[in-house]
């Protein structure tokens, strides 16, 4: 089926499918740095009534990752009993031993957290990849036919952790600038001109200018301690108004994954099923679903190629960066590598971490077939 129109403006979100498409067809990037990206894990709990404070935010930022490694926690207390905890990666993290996943249970662990959630139900659990390249990573947003809004082109504000604004402004200008546009003429595709320049006029340019700094500055010699000092400095000094503009680096976040033999292994302590869960356990909270004779929505170019590419350099790194434990590598004496590469494509919750962070880049994150997928459950 073919759907035909003038001018189609794209809203799908952090790394979008079509979007991906679109970038590559007209190089949209062809001025702009590479997206980097964050990986977002969340669940939402049941606590106790003598330790529910509504209204009570916490933030975190650092532990328990790495210093070259940029995250941060938050924990909150909404509605009845209820508090939203979780963890995001920047997914520009070199080690391949790194489990984003195990992470955030080493997180919960911790005395301030798990003081708050022992004794309560874990309820609901979802992940989700975010962008984080700020203002340097904005492609051009308008190409013939159609243009780019939100989270897909990039317009999240990282140090506020907020886009819901930036994306509804950006999809009233596109759509100021599509009505103009189709009523200037009657027939053949339209050029969206005027949306690039209304956005670049809009607080929506300004706002992620000023703040284009803090995120890149985690690159740095220092790390983790040199980006803390140098945003602080930004936020309540500079504010955005100095002449330089730092740069993420030449590398995307797939390239920036090390070799399994260049980093330390890391041992993740196992689950006490109060607290901490198992990967299994947590995609069970997601509710996804998916019809078992749909084709594969996770497409591999080769399969064989892939394993024989990967594992020996970085030992598995997919079923690692994976929160839904959709990849593992089977021990299979009939192989090449001695082990087998599986997808479970039915554990998907859409994060689209894998078509982001595989070093080889070719793992290809599609829709799935009949509307499958997470229920969202408060995630």
């Amino acid at each position: 089926m073919e759907f035909h129109a003038r001018a189609t403006l794209f809203a799908e979100g952090c790394h979008g499918s079509l979007t991906k498409g679109v970038i590559k067809k007209f190089d949209l990037r062809r001025e702009s740095e590479a997206q980097t990206y964050g990986l977002g894990i969340k669940e939402v709990w049941e606590i106790a009534p003598e330790k529910f404070n509504k209204g009570s935010i916490t933030h975190s930022l650092g532990y328990p990752l790495p210093a070259d490694t940029y995250g941060g926690g938050w924990m909150y207390h909404f509605g009845d009993n209820l508090v939203s905890i979780g963890l995001v990666v920047g997914l520009d993290y070199p080690n391949p031993w790194l489990s984003p996943y195990q992470e955030f249970q080493k997180m919960k662990d911790h005395l301030l957290y798990r003081s708050v959630l022992e004794g309560g139900k874990c309820i609901s659990y979802g992940a989700r990849a975010l962008v984080e390249g700020g203002f340097q990573s904005i492609p051009k947003v308008a190409f013939p036919g159609g243009a780019l809004v939100g989270d897909t082109a990039g317009f999240m504000n990282v140090p506020k952790i907020k886009g819901t604004h930036t994306a509804m402004k950006s999809g009233m200008l596109a759509a100021e600038a599509a009505y103009e546009a189709l009523t200037a003429t009657q027939e053949g595709t339209v050029f969206l001109y005027d949306y690039e320049e209304k956005l670049r006029q809009s607080w929506v340019w300004s706002e992620l200018k000023s703040v284009r700094n803090m995120r890149p500055s985690f690159h740095g010699p220092l790390k983790l301690y040199g980006g803390i000092a140098y945003s602080g400095l930004e936020a309540f000094v500079l504010k955005g108004r100095v002449p330089w503009t730092l740069s993420h680096g030449s590398k995307t976040d797939a390239q920036a994954t090390k070799g399994a033999d260049q980093c330390e292994k890391i041992v993740y302590e196992k689950p006490d099923g109060e607290v901490t869960f198992d990967i299994l356990t947590s995609v069970a909270r997601t509710g996804t679903d998916h019809e078992e004779d749909q084709p594969v929505h996770l497409q591999v170019k080769d399969w064989k190629k892939h394993t024989r590419s990967m594992w020996p350099r970085f030992k598995g790194v997919e079923n690692r960066f994976c929160p839904a434990g959709v990849y593992e590598y089977i021990e299979d004496g009939g192989e090449e590598e001695g082990v087998r590469f599986q997808i479970n494509a039915q554990n998907c919750i859409h994060c689209k971490t894998c078509d982001i962070k595989v070093p080889d880049q070719d793992i290809n994150w599609t829709v799935p077939e009949g509307g499958g997928g997470p229920k969202y459950y408060m995630t």
